[in-house]
C-alpha cells in the first residue's frame, strides 16, 4: 500500500509538472505571435484635391499604399437621405420598367425581323428558280441563235455569188445597151442629112401640106400636137409673118 500510494503521488506530480510546462510554452508562442518590436515609420502624408465636388482626402503610407477618401461637408440630414433613397427607389424601378419594356420591344422586333427574313429568303427562293429557268431558256436561245446565225452566213454567202453574178450581168447588160445606143446614135446622124434633103426638096406640084387632121391651119408643131397628132414627123405650118406656110420637122416624143 505504501508504494502505491508513492507512485499515484509521483505520477500526479510528473503529469502536473507537464501540464504546467505546457501551459508555460503555449503562453510563451502566443506571447511571441502577437507581440511586434516597436518600428520607427514615418507619418502616412494627407493631401486634399479640393478640384472634386466634395472634398477628397488622400492618405499616402510609408510602403507606398494610399486610400483615398471622399469627405461629404454636409451634415447628414436624414429627411433628405430619406428622399434620395426614395428617388434612387423610383429611378431603379423606372431603369427596371425601361429594360422590360425594351426587352419586350426587341423580342417583337426581333421577332417581326425573323418574319420578314423568311419572307425575303421565300422571295430570293422563287427568284433563283425563276433566274435558273431563264438561264436555261436563254441557253436554248444562244444554241437556236447559233443556228440561225449559220444559216444566215450560208444565205449571205449565196447573196454575195447572186450579187457578184448580177454585177457581171449588169456589166454585160450596160455593154449591151451601150452599144444599142451607139448604133442608134450613128442611125440617127445617118437619118438627119435625109431629113434635111427632104425639108430643102421642094414640094411636089398639087400636093397640099400636111397640116391638123381637123383641117386648120397650124401655127407651130404645138398646133398640131394639141390637134391629136403626137407623131413625129414633118408638117406644114402656117406662121402669121407667113401666111402661105411651109414644111418642118416636129419632134413630138421628146418635147
Amino acid at each position: 500500500p505504501q508504494r502505491m500510494s508513492c507512485g499515484y503521488i509521483l505520477c500526479t506530480v510528473l503529469l502536473s509538472v507537464a501540464v504546467l510546462l505546457a501551459v508555460t510554452v503555449t503562453g510563451a508562442i502566443l506571447f511571441m505571435n502577437h507581440y511586434h518590436t516597436p518600428v520607427t515609420e514615418s507619418p502616412p502624408v494627407i493631401s486634399t484635391n479640393p478640384e472634386e465636388a466634395n472634398a477628397l482626402v488622400t492618405i499616402e503610407k510609408a510602403d507606398s499604399s494610399r486610400i483615398n477618401i471622399f469627405i461629404d461637408p454636409n451634415c447628414p440630414d436624414a429627411a433628405g437621405t430619406f428622399g434620395r433613397l426614395e428617388g434612387l427607389q423610383t429611378s431603379l424601378l423606372r431603369a427596371v420598367t425601361d429594360h422590360d419594356a425594351e426587352a419586350k420591344a426587341t423580342k417583337s422586333q426581333q421577332k417581326a425581323l425573323l418574319v420578314t427574313v423568311a419572307d425575303e429568303v421565300a422571295k430570293l427562293l422563287t427568284h433563283a428558280v425563276q433566274l435558273r429557268a431563264d438561264c436555261d431558256g436563254l441557253k436554248k436561245g444562244h444554241s437556236a441563235m447559233g443556228q440561225e446565225l449559220s444559216a444566215l452566213q450560208g444565205e449571205q454567202g449565196r447573196l454575195i455569188q447572186l450579187l457578184s453574178e448580177s454585177q457581171t450581168n449588169m456589166a454585160r447588160l450596160v455593154s449591151s445597151v451601150s452599144d444599142v445606143l451607139d448604133t442608134l446614135q450613128k442611125e440617127r446622124g445617118a437619118a438627119r442629112p435625109r431629113l434635111k434633103a427632104d425639108l430643102q426638096r421642094a414640094p411636089a406640084r398639087g400636093a397640099r401640106p400636111r397640116g391638123c387632121s381637123n383641117g386648120s391651119r397650124p401655127r407651130d408643131c404645138f398646133d398640131i400636137y394639141a390637134s391629136g397628132q403626137q407623131e413625129d414627123g414633118i408638117y406644114s405650118i402656117f406662121p402669121t409673118h407667113y401666111p402661105s406656110g411651109f414644111q418642118v420637122y416636129c419632134d413630138m416624143t421628146t418635147d
